[in-house]
């Protein structure tokens, strides 16, 4: 952490015995320029040595969960030939100057997933997926040929970062990979090993979206042959290229590979953009802490099921992976935010940038190319990622105007771009489909202060609201903290980049407040991205004030990890006792409120804060006789408020060996090698049909009347459409509902639903010849615990395939 304790923005240096002066800034500053000819090649080569590490320990932990080498190799090439290379080159041709390295690889993997969208709309008219492994050149030709782009394959001018920032974020990936590891790849295999093995239950649905955009364009509903698909699915078309770039299996890029490297790309991603927004090297590495490391305030474990997510979708923990299109999202919406970020920026003097560190460049006109890249991309990659951009300009734009009474036409300029975007994902992606989202004040959280029959005087039902909103708070935006500082001491005088940061931060939860559903949870996530960039940002600026010396930085960051520890085992070992005594304290016997699950964290959290009061004033008072404790205290209490949002990580791990995850079934093997034979012996265009439609939950027998029409396992795993399979997140249904499942609603066609069913149950030969004359169906898929198809049907149709679980009839 030593460029921490470099001199603050305005260029003085640190007061006497505390952090590192200006000439030794000065001098590490000129040492990390990089070009020069009388470096060893040794020593340019270890540049690389903190992201080898972290590619290498995923190597050994993709080894260690059954990842087949070949598909390791495989998907290297495809990130690297499919994405990183053209994005580069691309990227290098919009921004004006090299600043370093790691920004223009990160930035050009953003730009390359931007590419790989193009290229696939290109080739799918066409009917050309086979050739998608040669998209590529058509960026890599053009760089060889012309001459004025040659010069981008190899930029001069890069400034190196230090080995402390590398080794930071190549430590943070490195715990992202093990995280994993841990956390998910030893709870579900790549493919099914028994039929006892268990799937988290949306996973296969999104599988089978990867699967029908390697063939349909646009992508429809693989579980309703031919149904639109008014959904965000760029993510799906991601991992459909993946494949056809990559030849990689569809299960092994979504079960092993997507995951660990988007989430490490968007971990290198926040570092690159906190530092080029604030000029601060050490945001960077400080921004990757944050946005993987501090997750949600826990008191609860197991925090399962999932009645115990207070607050919608948790930050990092199980949604990483079971929201693939979170996870694709993130690093897009970060490139959108540093691109944004960097345009407001322009004009701020040098004084502002680390002194002795050369100043971040800025990107030029490309940005505004750029915006509209990571715009476009982002408009259908996650749904709540534009509208709290918008919200986030449309806050510092007013800010502007009222501090400088001008229109600010740069914001203007930004929100039209990024209007443009949303405009086309409403009306074009979408279809102007909202899900069912409706804007109703507090309705996710108005359950927990429910009084409905009026028994709380208003004292009471004031505290139980104030007690919910600050457990939201708490439960989600421990991460953000680091702003407070930052506002506080420029009195709320802010940069229009501040502004539109701060604006994002509240744009996300606020639209969690006002619009019902749980999807809603999702704009909290995205505003956390925008926290975290400002946090990181304040959280440096504390430090240098702060200006630690060396050991106690040391004892800084050992006290952090200790502090953390020791939260994550007493949550672990008496988080159950903990929530008898809270209820113990402020219940009744047999009499239960609807804040009862909110009572164990607020509590905590209330109890933590009067520790840290008490701590606060003990420390002010020994500094009075101590000075080298003086205006220290702030960043001890700020990085103490951070270590509360760390355990939720090892707790994931620990809950991993001991509790399955809930909305996890048995998905046996043998439905999934019948749906794998059909893949194997069909087309791309044959439609199949099944008897499939229901969720079961641990195998069990069919139940009559079935509620809960998720059946995707087929559609999934054959990468064919099915004619009526499970229906639940069929986007006309899921608008009725607010976002979620409609689990109970029967299937909207019921003449094509009888048809379908009687085609197993009570076949005749004109049914069979309506399937496949009027619906294309070559395939009749039976499951036999849905029900047993009837003894005429093999007379009718040959039986091609049949495992006891599962029985494949063909039509012809």
């Amino acid at each position: 952490m030593d460029s921490m304790g470099s001199s603050d923005s305005t260029g003085t240096a640190p007061e006497p015995g505390g952090g590192v002066g200006l000439r030794e800034a000065q001098a590490r500053a000129t040492a990390v320029t990089a070009g020069g000819p009388e470096e060893p090649l040794l020593r340019r080569l270890l540049r690389f040595a903190p992201a080898l590490a972290a590619y290498l320990l995923l190597v050994a932990v993709l080894l260690g969960a059954d990842t087949r080498p070949g598909d390791i190799a495989r998907y290297t090439f495809y990130a690297s030939w499919g994405v990183l290379l053209p994005g580069t080159l691309v990227f290098r041709s919009l921004r004006r100057r090299p600043y370093t390295l790691v920004e223009d690889l990160a930035f050009g993997a953003a730009t390359g997933l931007v590419l790989e969208l193009a290229a696939w709309a290109l080739l799918m008219p066409l009917g050309l997926q086979k050739a998608a492994v040669a998209w590529p050149l058509l960026v890599v030709v053009p760089f060889l040929a012309v001459p004025g782009l040659r010069r981008h394959w190899r930029p001069r001018g890069y400034v190196r970062q230090s080995a402390g920032w590398s080794w930071t974020v190549a430590g943070v990936v490195g715990l992202s990979s093990v995280y994993y590891a841990k956390a998910y790849f030893t709870q579900f295999p790549i493919l099914p090993d028994s039929d006892t093995s268990r799937q988290y239950g949306d996973l296969p649905y999104l599988l089978s979206l990867a699967g029908n955009a390697k063939h349909a364009f646009p992508p429809t509903l693989p579980q309703a042959a031919g149904e639109p698909l008014h959904y965000h699915w760029f993510t799906f078309v991601h991992m459909a290229m993946g494949d056809m770039v990559g030849h990689i299996d569809l299960p092994v890029i979504e079960m092993r590979l997507m995951v660990p490297a988007l989430t490490a790309l968007g971990i290198v991603m926040m570092a690159v953009v906190a530092q080029r927004i604030s000029g601060r090297v050490w945001a960077g590495p400080v921004a990757a802490v944050m946005v993987f490391v501090v997750g949600e305030f826990l008191a609860t474990y197991p925090n399962n099921p999932t009645a115990t997510w207070s607050f919608g979708a948790p930050a990092v923990r199980l949604m990483s992976y079971v929201s693939l299109s979170l996870t694709y999202s993130q690093p897009l919406l970060i490139a959108l935010i540093g691109v944004v970020g960097d345009v407001l920026r322009r004009g701020r003097g040098a004084g502002a940038q680390e002194t002795g560190r050369p100043a971040v460049p800025a990107l030029g006109r490309g940005a505004y190319v750029l915006a509209g890249l990571f715009a476009l991309a982002s408009s259908a990659a996650k749904a709540s990622s534009l509208p709290v951009t918008l919200a986030g300009l449309a806050f510092a734009g007013l800010m502007v105007l009222i501090g400088s009474r001008r229109v600010p036409w740069t914001i203007v300029r930004l929100g039209a771009v990024i209007g443009v975007a949303q405009l086309f994902a409403t009306a074009v992606i979408f279809d102007f489909e909202s899900y069912g989202l409706e804007l109703i004040p507090f309705g996710n959280v108005k359950p927990f202060w429910a009084d409905p029959d009026h028994t709380r005087s208003t004292a009471v039902q004031a505290a139980v609201v104030a007690g919910t909103l600050g457990g939201f708070v708490l439960n989600h935006q421990l991460k953000v903290v680091g702003a407070l500082p930052l506002i506080w001491r420029r009195r709320f005088r802010l940069e229009p980049v501040q502004w539109f940061l701060l604006g994002g931060a509240i744009a996300g939860p606020a639209a969690y407040l006002a619009v019902n559903g749980f999807n809603s949870s999702y704009f909290t996530l995205a505003g956390l991205l925008f926290g975290v960039v400002l946090s990181a940002w304040g959280y440096c600026e504390a430090f240098e004030r702060a200006a630690l010396p060396r050991r106690a930085v040391v004892a800084l960051g050992v006290g952090t990890l200790a502090l953390a520890g020791g939260l994550t085992f007493v949550v672990y070992r008496y988080a159950g006792d903990w929530a008898l005594q809270v209820a113990d304290w402020f219940g009744r016997p047999g009499v239960k409120h609807p804040y009862d699950r909110l009572l164990p964290p607020v509590v905590a959290g209330a109890a933590l804060a009067g520790i840290a009061a008490l701590g606060a004033l003990v420390w002010w008072l020994v500094a009075k006789a101590v000075p080298g404790m003086r205006r220290r205290g702030g960043i001890v209490l700020l990085t103490a408020t951070m270590a509360f949002g760390m355990p939720g990580l090892a707790l994931d791990v620990l809950q991993a060996k001991e509790v399955p995850w809930e909305g996890s079934w048995v998905l046996p093997r043998g439905e999934v090698d019948g749906a794998r034979w059909v893949r194997a012996h069909s087309d791309p265009e044959d439609v199949l049909a099944t008897n499939s439609h229901c969720w079961q939950f641990d195998d069990g027998p069919s139940m009559n009347g079935c509620g809960n029409f998720r059946s995707h396992w087929l559609g999934a795993y054959s990468e064919r459409s099915v004619l009526v399979e499970g229906w639940a997140y069929a986007p006309r249904l899921m608008a009725k509902v607010g976002g979620g499942a409609e689990t109970f609603a029967p299937f909207w066609d019921e003449a094509l639903f009888n048809l379908n069913e009687d085609a197993f149950y009570h076949p005749t030969p004109d049914i069979l010849r309506r399937l496949h004359d009027d619906h294309h169906v070559r395939y009749l898929v039976a499951k036999r615990k849905a029900g047993q198809e009837s003894p005429l049907l093999v007379t009718l149709a040959p039986k091609v395939f049949d495992n006891g679980r599962v029985a494949v009839y063909e039509l012809s």
